[in-house]
């Protein structure tokens, strides 16, 4: 029975994945215009945050589109398959679950964000007046 359920889910996300991937492409809200010396501060300050994500999940596009609304360039991982990206994931932020901020102050080290209701509004008050 556990299979059969396996074998639903996988069968639904192969079917509604790209669906979802074309709808977030054709509904891409219009990012921010900042002055050009303002993008690149923000620019520079993305840098030190990383997204860790699954290219489908629901979460994880609500967090990039709010990304696309701020005009914000930060890195994106996926972690969804076993590899690399899913080891630093669970080794340093202590769960495989997304979506995730990695954010890194300017000594080195890392603060892990889970929620895409806390990541949003962490983005908003650090970047939406910016």
């Amino acid at each position: 029975m556990k299979a059969v359920i396996r074998t639903f889910f996988k069968i639904l996300r192969i079917i509604l994945g790209p669906l979802l991937l074309l709808w977030e492409m054709l509904t891409r809200p219009q990012g921010i215009a900042r002055q050009p010396a303002a993008q690149e501060k923000v620019d520079r300050e993305c840098r030190d945050l990383v997204l860790y994500q699954y290219r489908t999940c629901p979460f994880c596009m609500k967090v990039r589109r709010e990304m696309d609304r701020l005009s914000l360039n930060i890195e994106t991982l996926d972690a969804q398959h076993a590899g690399t990206n899913r080891d630093d994931l669970v080794r340093a932020g202590g769960q495989a679950k997304v979506p995730c901020l990695k954010i890194t102050d300017q000594a080195g080290n890392s603060q892990w964000l889970y929620e895409s209701a806390r990541i949003i509004e962490y983005l908003r008050g650090r970047f939406a007046t910016a």
